[in-house]
This record gives structure tokens, C-alpha cells and sequence, in this order.
């Protein structure tokens, strides 16, 4: 190869190595930032991530461990080059500041480099925790707190096997808004497989058998139970032609658990309705 065209490559690879850095300070193709923050001045995003819904550690007042679920967004940003760098505090501080504005609360806080924050806003709850090991990147997590959009429900065979097997069903899918027995329209394919399971099995009479999680008194929890067990079987009647007097509905709120009442995982679990054979 002459020397020209050594020369050229070599302008060609430095010109490529130059690109790559100014794009590599750019913010990653698909990342944004999350409308609840705007970002420390002079950072971009190296990398982020969503899901519509996961679990993640949260702080509680004390510092404990909790789980929280809901829509999750996760985002890390670094520091161009150039620039000074803020202290960790300075980062934590920014972003506590800004949620205080707007209603928020400091959790917790650790070592001056990591904060757990909460929002509760509109009928929606955040959870944030940013933590800065130094001035150069911090980490950004946000949680948008909700019940998993139950998109597997338990049809009328499976149904009608657990019955079979040992006289009941759990029935996941139906939903209520919170301290409400108003019936959501997303629990329409749920309530229409109770309805196919008793069509296609003419002698089946059911207990429709509200549950509740702990939250909540237990006396209150049990008029809630049995108003949303007393939704279901009006359903059923109303609008699938179901004859009333094979259906009962009866509310034990809090009082037989498939699952710890500890965790929200647990929780959510308690939070169903029961088919039993009469």
C-alpha cells in the first residue's frame, strides 16, 4: 500500500474513533428521560431500561427492605467529558429537593449517596431511588405502583378440574376498584368462564366466595367481601342468563389466606374470588 493510502486510512480510523466518542456522550437510542425528573445538567444517558411490570427493593423509614411492584423504569447517566463533576450529596439533594416541590417525601437516605423517595400524586404512587457512588454517574430507579394486569386467567376446564379435585377454584382476573365492590369491565374473560363453566355443567351449584388481604379491619373486610362476592353472582345472573338459585355469595375476608399477608406478592394472592361446590 502506498503511503497515501495509509494516510487516508489512518484519517479514516481516527475520524471513526472521534465519532464514536461524541456519540458515545450522546444519549442511548431509545432512552429518555422520565417525566417525573429532569436530569443533572451536562449528563446523558449511558443506558436504561423499562418494563411494564417488575419487582424491586425499596427502603421503608428504617431502612428495612421492601418489595415493590408496578411499572418499572430504570435509567444510568454519566458525566460529559469536560465538565466538573458534582458531589454525590449535591446529586441526591437535587432530586429531593424536586420531589418535595411537587408533594413528595424523603424515605430514607444512606451515606449521603443514595435516597429513596416517594410521591403520591392523582391516585398514583412512585417510588424513586437514585443513588450517586460519585459525581461522575448516578442511577436512577422509578416505580409507578400497581397490580399486575392479570392477562392469564383460569378458563372453564381448568376450573372445573381444581373442582373436581378438591371442590374449589381460584378465580384470579376479577377486579374491584380499591375499597369498592363495583366490578372493573377488564374482569369480563374471568366472569365469562365462571359463566361457561356452569352452562356446560348444568347440575353445578357454586359458593361464590369473596377474600380480601389483612388490610384493613376484619369486620370491614368481611362487608367488602361478600359486596364484591354479591357483584360476582349479579354478573352472572344479569347479563349471562345464570339461574340465581345455583349461585350463593358469601364473603371471609382476610380470613383464609393462600399466602403470606407480609409481602404484596402475598397480598395480591389473598385478593381473589373462590368458586366452591355446593
Amino acid at each position: 500500500m502506498k503511503w497515501g493510502g495509509k494516510i487516508i486510512c489512518v484519517l479514516g480510523l481516527f475520524l471513526f474513533t472521534v465519532t464514536g466518542i461524541c456519540d458515545a456522550e450522546e444519549d442511548r437510542r431509545g432512552c429518555k428521560d422520565h417525566p417525573l425528573f429532569t436530569r443533572i445538567p451536562n449528563f446523558y444517558i449511558q443506558y436504561c431500561r423499562e418494563s411494564r411490570f417488575d419487582q424491586v427493593d425499596f427502603r421503608d423509614e428504617k431502612g428495612k427492605g421492601v418489595k415493590v411492584e408496578g411499572r418499572h423504569f430504570y435509567t444510568e447517566y454519566a458525566l460529559k467529558k469536560g465538565f466538573g463533576a458534582p458531589s454525590s450529596l449535591e446529586i441526591i439533594r437535587n432530586f429531593e429537593n424536586a420531589l418535595k416541590k411537587i408533594g413528595g417525601i424523603k424515605v430514607y437516605e444512606k451515606a449521603q449517596e443514595e435516597i429513596w423517595l416517594k410521591l403520591e400524586k392523582e391516585g398514583k404512587t412512585f417510588y424513586a431511588h437514585v443513588r450517586a457512588p460519585h459525581g461522575e454517574t448516578y442511577y436512577l430507579t422509578i416505580v409507578e405502583k400497581q397490580e399486575m394486569a392479570q392477562e392469564v386467567v383460569a378458563d372453564a376446564k381448568s376450573m372445573l378440574s381444581d373442582i373436581e379435585r378438591k371442590g374449589s377454584a381460584s378465580v384470579y382476573g376479577i377486579y374491584f376498584d380499591f375499597d369498592k365492590a363495583d366490578i372493573k369491565p377488564e374482569s369480563e374473560p374471568a366472569i365469562r368462564e365462571i359463566a361457561k363453566l356452569l352452562k356446560e355443567n348444568r347440575t353445578l351449584r357454586l359458593y361464590v366466595v369473596g377474600h380480601t388481604d389483612n388490610v384493613g379491619t376484619l369486620d370491614y373486610n368481611l362487608k367488602l367481601s361478600k359486596a364484591r362476592a354479591d357483584a360476582v353472582v349479579k354478573e352472572l345472573v344479569t347479563k349471562y342468563g345464570i339461574g340465581a338459585d345455583r349461585l350463593k355469595a358469601y364473603g371471609v375476608g382476610s380470613l383464609a389466606p393462600v399466602a403470606s399477608n407480609r409481602t404484596e406478592e402475598g397480598r395480591a394472592k389473598n385478593r381473589r374470588v373462590e368458586v366452591v361446590e355446593q
